[in-house]
C-alpha cells in the first residue's frame, strides 16, 4: 500500500499519479482564488464566514497531503528539507499560526504571515512539463549566466564610476554608489529620472548605456533558449513506450498512457 501511494503521490507519469496531480492542481488554483478574492475589502466583509471555512478546508487538505508525503517517503527528512517540502509547509503554516497569535499588534503580523499562502501557486510548476524544461534549461545555463552577470556588475561599477567623474556631485552624482544606481536604472531602461546627466559627455554615456541594456537583456534569453532547444531535442530520442508506442515527456519513468515502466528514459 505504501509503495502504491508513493507511485501515486510522487509519481507524475502514471495514470493514477496524473489524476492525483490534476485534482491537486484544481485545489491549488481554487485556494489561490480564495486568497485573491479575500483581499478585496468589500468581499472580505460580506463573505468573511465563507472565506474562513474555505481557508481552513484547503489548509486541512494540504496538511493531509503534506503528512502523507512524509509518511510514504523513503527518506522523510530529505523531503521535508527539499524545495517542495519547504513550499508545502509554507502553504499551510500561516493558518495554524493564526490560532496561537492574538492581540491587535499580532493581528498585523498574522495578516503578513497569511500572505505566505500565496506560495501554494509555486506548486503549480511541478505539474507542467514546460516548467520542467525551463528548470532544466536554467540549471544547464547556470554557470554561463553567473559569469555573464559578473561582467554586468563589473560594467555597472565602471560606468557608475565614470559618470561620477564626468558629472560630479553638483549634478546629483554625489557618490560612486549613487552613480552605480544610475547606471543600473539606465541600463535596464527603467529610467526613474531622479538622477539625470547634464553635460554632453554624460548624455553620450547615458545613450551608450541604454543601447547596451538591450544587449544585456538579450544574452541570458539566448543562453536559456539554446538549452531549451537542446532539452527538447533530447526528449525526442527513444522516448516511445515499448508497450503502447505512446510518446512521453523526456525523463518519464512510467508511460503516462498505460503506466508501463519506460526503459529508454
Amino acid at each position: 500500500m505504501k509503495e502504491r501511494l508513493h507511485s501515486i503521490v510522487f509519481g507524475t507519469t502514471t495514470r493514477a499519479g496524473k489524476n492525483f496531480d490534476l485534482i491537486l492542481l484544481a485545489l491549488i488554483l481554487m485556494s489561490v482564488l480564495v486568497i485573491l478574492f479575500e483581499s478585496i475589502p468589500r468581499w472580505r466583509g460580506d463573505y468573511s464566514n465563507f472565506f474562513y471555512v474555505a481557508e481552513w478546508t484547503f489548509t486541512l487538505i494540504f496538511t493531509l497531503e503534506y503528512v502523507t508525503r512524509i509518511l510514504i517517503s523513503p527518506k522523510p527528512l530529505r523531503y521535508i528539507f527539499s524545495w517542495w517540502g519547504v513550499i508545502d509547509l509554507l502553504a499551510i503554516i500561516p493558518t495554524f499560526l493564526s490560532l496561537f497569535i492574538t492581540g491587535y499588534h499580532s493581528l498585523i503580523a498574522i495578516r503578513a504571515l497569511r500572505l505566505l499562502r500565496i506560495y501554494r501557486i509555486l506548486k503549480l510548476s511541478r505539474f507542467s512539463s514546460e516548467a520542467q524544461a525551463l528548470s532544466h534549461s536554467l540549471k544547464a545555463s547556470y554557470y554561463k549566466i553567473i559569469v555573464f552577470m559578473f561582467f554586468v556588475v563589473l560594467m555597472m561599477v565602471m560606468a557608475g564610476t565614470l559618470m561620477y567623474v564626468i558629472e560630479g556631485g553638483e549634478n546629483g552624482f554625489d557618490s560612486i554608489p549613487a552613480s552605480i544606481y544610475w547606471a543600473i536604472v539606465t541600463t535596464t531602461t527603467v529610467g526613474y529620472g531622479d538622477i539625470t546627466p547634464v553635460t554632453d559627455l554624460g548624455k553620450i554615456l547615458s545613450s551608450l548605456m541604454m543601447i547596451l541594456g538591450y544587449v544585456i537583456i538579450a544574452v541570458p534569453t539566448g543562453l536559456i533558449s539554446v538549452e531549451m532547444s537542446r532539452y527538447k531535442s533530447d526528449g525526442k530520442k527513444d522516448n516511445k513506450c515499448e508497450n503502447c508506442r505512446h510518446d512521453n515527456p523526456f525523463g518519464s519513468v512510467y508511460c503516462n498512457q498505460c503506466g508501463n515502466e519506460m526503459t529508454n528514459s
